[in-house]
């Protein structure tokens, strides 16, 4: 399904031009840093996967910092995905992996028009799936539509759960001050950029206006790369879906000091290896644990049973790429001083302990009797809706508008999202817009997500949603031709752009009372 979009939908190419530039070798090839590359054309977009842009993190190279890629001089095909990473597939996934998995799994795809001319904006972007699931395979992330908006779209892949947040007292020996620890994961999305810094130009890319966008973890990968002191300059613009904002999106963890409830990471990597039967934190502990089967590390290890002690559970305080929750970074002014949107779904994910009424209004304090007021004036409410509804709020929604104030109030662009839209085939229980149900809309690629279901107004919901984000990655400014103004987000309009069922609305936050009580309880 991915390609049925029409020819007279191809930017600048006519039939002949497009028949020339297949039969061209040349049209299909780049030379990277690395090495020369062959990709593919298909109507009017080339595309180029599977290349390396570090070395492969096995062996010796498991919990290191990422190493320059191995040079090769003869061309290498790059039409297939390389393998994503190392993990147990979760069944309900938004975004089901479309190839299998790997310890070696550190590759880079690219699309860009087939015709181009000036360099291009480029979009990076970096997936969800909670630190432990996801990669850049899975149909529903195909960068063809945002090539034919004219982007160049670059996807890649970052090592996930004990690969690539991991920590243990003999890795730290091994390695000191050398190179950074625990966050493996987030050493790769730097990687990743910086490939694309190197790179870009050999795809017809601008790599000084470089665009990061993400969702969920991918969405607080976003959050940590603008508040990481390791990535000046390698892009210019961010987009936060649903990525969270205030505090951090899972429990961090300090990488060697055990704090009241919550063991250091080394502490939680020495229970990982005892359970392995490792002990000891010399070399040989190492070598033991680098020795380890890849489906031994993984463990089982996936969106529903991320919670075990002996694992992170996500991004780790290392004091080099992560040295605090991304909110109080911005609230300094010490993030990169780049253009955001950022926003959530209406349903967005969010969870909650209380198990009745009154044990959710509590979590509120003193702004308990405000809280009832505001989701459940006449005390009818279904308890399952109004938990949802805070959960959601509170890990989403709020924190996606404290991250646009904390950046329009340094006098940064800031945009202002939530992500309504349903798709028709998926109305029938009026819950809203779930968790990561933006993701086909955003890249155009509906049918991938709905099959046969997919409707006109869904694809004309995709066109729209999709253009919005180019024209930001573009200019910085969503301004998009013949569709609703987006306004720049302030604390005084409190604005956003609303992705309803009847299409874009822009105005006042019709949650404000909602995210005020939220923002005064986190206080």
């Amino acid at each position: 399904m991915r390609n049925t979009v029409k020819t007279s939908l191809v930017i600048g190419l006519s039939l002949a031009s497009i028949a020339a530039l297949a039969a061209s070798p040349s049209a299909t090839q780049a030379q990277t840093d690395a090495g020369p590359v062959q990709g593919a054309e298909s109507y009017g977009v080339l595309a180029f996967k599977g290349i390396p842009y570090v070395r492969p993190p096995v062996g010796d190279l498991r919990w290191r910092a990422p190493q320059p890629a191995t040079p090769w001089k003869a061309t290498r095909q790059a039409t297939q995905f390389g393998a994503d990473c190392a993990q147990q597939p979760f069944g309900g996934d938004a975004a089901p992996l479309g190839v299998a998995t790997s310890e070696d799994c550190l590759y880079v795809n690219v699309w860009r028009p087939a015709a181009a001319g000036k360099p291009l904006p480029v979009m990076v972007w970096i997936y969800g799936g909670g630190f432990v699931n996801g990669g850049s395979s899975p149909p529903v992330y195909d960068g063809a539509s945002f090539a034919r908006s004219g982007v160049v779209l670059v996807s890649f892949n970052y090592r996930l759960g004990r690969f690539g947040f991991f920590a243990h007292p003999a890795l730290s020996r091994s390695v000191g001050d050398a190179e950074p620890l625990g966050n493996y994961g987030y050493m790769d999305q730097l990687a990743a950029l910086q490939w694309v810094q190197r790179n870009a130009r050999a795809f017809g890319g601008d790599p000084a206006n470089v665009t990061i966008f993400g969702e969920s973890a991918g969405g607080a990968s976003v959050l940590a790369l603008m508040t990481s002191g390791l990535s000046q300059g390698l892009f210019a613009k961010a987009i936060v879906q649903s990525g969270g904002g205030r505090g951090a999106l899972l429990p961090m963890r300090e990488l060697h000091t055990d704090q009241p409830g919550l063991p250091s990471a080394e502490s939680v990597g020495t229970a990982f290896a005892q359970a392995a039967g490792i002990d000891g934190d010399d070399a040989a502990a190492l070598a033991r644990l680098r020795a380890l089967p890849a489906e031994k590390v993984v463990d089982g290890l996936n969106m529903g049973t991320m919670f075990n002690p002996t694992y992170v559970t996500g991004p780790i305080r290392d004091g080099k790429i992560v040295t605090d929750v991304p909110d109080a970074v911005i609230a300094r002014g010490q993030q990169r001083q780049v253009p955001v949107m950022v926003g959530a779904t209406s349903a967005d994910l969010g969870l909650t302990q209380a198990k009745t009424k009154a044990e959710l209004f509590a979590t509120f304090g003193k702004a308990a009797s405000r809280a009832r007021q505001v989701y459940d004036p006449a005390g009818k409410a279904d308890f399952a809706a109004i938990a949802q509804q805070v959960g959601a709020d509170r890990t989403m929604a709020e924190p996606a508008r404290l991250v646009a104030r904390l950046v329009s109030a340094q006098g940064l662009p800031a945009y202002a999202y939530r992500f309504s839209y349903v798709a028709e085939s998926a109305r029938h229980d009026g819950r809203g817009a779930a968790h990561a149900s933006e993701l086909p809309f955003v890249f155009d690629t509906v049918p991938a997500r709905y099959g046969q279901a997919a409707t006109s107004a869904d694809a004309q919901a995709a066109k729209q949603a999709l253009a919005y984000w180019v024209a930001f990655a573009t200019t910085g400014k969503p301004d998009v031709p013949g569709q609703p103004q987006w306004p720049a987000y302030t604390a005084d309009n409190d604005a956003i752009l609303d992705f309803t069922n009847d299409g874009p609305h822009a105005g006042p936050d019709a949650w404000k009372a909602r995210l005020d009580v939220i923002e005064a309880a986190a206080k």
